[in-house]
């Protein structure tokens, strides 16, 4: 049976990449400076650097969730023509989008019984969704099915590493995801957190380091002792307006894995307004499964 592959744009994928691979994209939108709703679907022409450039100046950057119908509307469409859906979503420890998705896919499948509609959980954001996305498109084009790519994204997932640093934890902790007094502290001190999405999809810190540099050496150890170097899936790194500081970090894990493909992106607005400007973010398979 045909099914489309879909996910959204926190997966953080370049447009070109999902074009070439098929590969549906639900916008999520967010608020720049006060004005009306806005949405990166088209990765080239963002001007990411003078987006995370302006929060460093004190600009504001506010998501708005998405609500069912968004959902509804592209499952439907899908359905409506013949195909099963395969949408692969944002991390529900982090965000409510999963959720509504969940519900968008149980009504469609309630309305359209002879198809199967289904909304799978990555507990991750940024690559740690694209990546998984990605997989999926390259098994349906090597001619998988529907349950044989979602055995894969299962095992993926549970093995899929998302570790991370930031410039400034105040943004963390807006979001509630750190308390006010370690944000100060931690700003003050120049202590640069070290933090996993947990096997929950949550976001826990696991570490620190004191400055910048020690901080990119953390991430590139972490790959270095832990990678599954026997898996397909590629390395992804994710910056929210530190592209020297991406680099500083390919160069590291390739001094000492120089055959690795990495893919590099910039943070998309509405993941990268809740890490910061300053954020970066590395994604692998680890040879064991990911826990804190």
């Amino acid at each position: 049976m045909a099914f489309s592959i879909w996910t959204d744009t926190s997966a953080n994928l370049p447009t070109h990449t999902c074009e070439e691979m098929g590969i549906g994209v639900i916008p999520f939108h967010f608020i720049h400076n006060g004005g009306g709703e806005e949405c990166c679907m088209d990765t080239e022409a963002f001007s990411y650097d003078a987006f995370y450039e302006d929060l460093k100046n004190g600009g504001t950057a506010v998501t708005s969730m998405i609500n069912t119908e968004a959902f509804r509307e592209v499952f439907e469409a899908e359905a409506g023509v013949g195909k099963d859906v395969l949408y692969i979503g944002m991390s529900s420890g982090i965000s409510g989008a999963y959720a509504a998705s969940a519900i968008s896919a149980r009504e469609t499948g309630e309305k359209y019984p002879d198809r199967r509609i289904i909304a799978f959980d990555t507990k991750g954001a940024s690559l740690g969704e694209g990546l998984l996305a990605l997989e999926a498109g390259r098994m349906q084009r090597a001619g998988a099915d529907l349950d044989e790519v979602l055995r894969e994204l299962e095992r993926l997932r549970a093995h899929m590493m998302q570790v991370f640093t930031v410039d400034d934890l105040m943004y963390l902790k807006r979001g509630g995801r750190i308390s006010r007094m370690k944000a100060v502290i931690a700003s003050v001190l120049n202590i640069k957190p070290i933090l996993r999405g947990d096997e929950e999809g949550r976001i826990v810190v696991t570490g620190k380091t004191v400055g910048r540099k020690a901080s990119i050496r953390a991430l590139a150890d972490d790959l270095i002792g832990n990678i599954d170097r026997k898996d397909k899936c590629s390395v992804g790194i994710a910056q929210a307006g530190c592209a020297s500081d991406a680099e500083a970090l390919i160069s590291r894990i390739h001094a000492a894995l120089p055959d690795l493909e990495i893919m590099s992106v910039p943070y998309e607005p509405v993941t990268g307004s809740h890490v910061g400007p300053g954020a970066l973010a590395l994604f692998y398979i680890s040879s064991h499964e990911r826990s804190v």
